[in-house]
């Protein structure tokens, strides 16, 4: 009987570690997706305050140098906003590849459960 009940308590705490694990996983998938909501929500609002601040910011440049030199405010302002998307394109390219990587904290919980039943498997000497 001692071995079927310890077999049993053994079932027991080995599911209630899955249900941990799992929950765990589904915590971590809605932070993610969280996340990357909160990303798009932000690029898109930047993208359209930064669209209308590009454009009134032009024309104003523009009008303002139209007798003289509208060329080269034209290229001037060509090359600094060319600057300015590379820049940004780099530094989400950056944040992207620097970002957390989808299961970490799970994948390391479950590498230190594994390695606690091999210790408490193993025979002691």
């Amino acid at each position: 009987m001692a071995i079927v009940d310890s077999l049993a308590r053994l079932a027991a705490t080995l599911l209630e570690t899955l249900h941990t694990r799992l929950e765990l996983i589904s915590v971590e998938v809605e932070e993610e997706m969280a996340r990357y909501s909160s990303y798009l929500l932000w690029i898109v609002v930047a993208l359209f305050c930064a669209g209308v601040a590009i454009l009134l910011t032009i024309l104003f440049i523009v009008v303002l140098f139209w007798d003289s030199h509208r060329e080269a405010v034209l290229l001037s302002l060509i090359g600094v906003f060319a600057g300015v998307a590379l820049y940004l394109g780099w530094w989400l390219r950056e944040s992207m590849r620097n970002k957390p990587r989808l299961f970490a904290y799970s994948l390391d919980e479950l590498k230190r459960d594994s390695a606690t039943l091999r210790n408490t498997v193993a025979p002691k000497e």
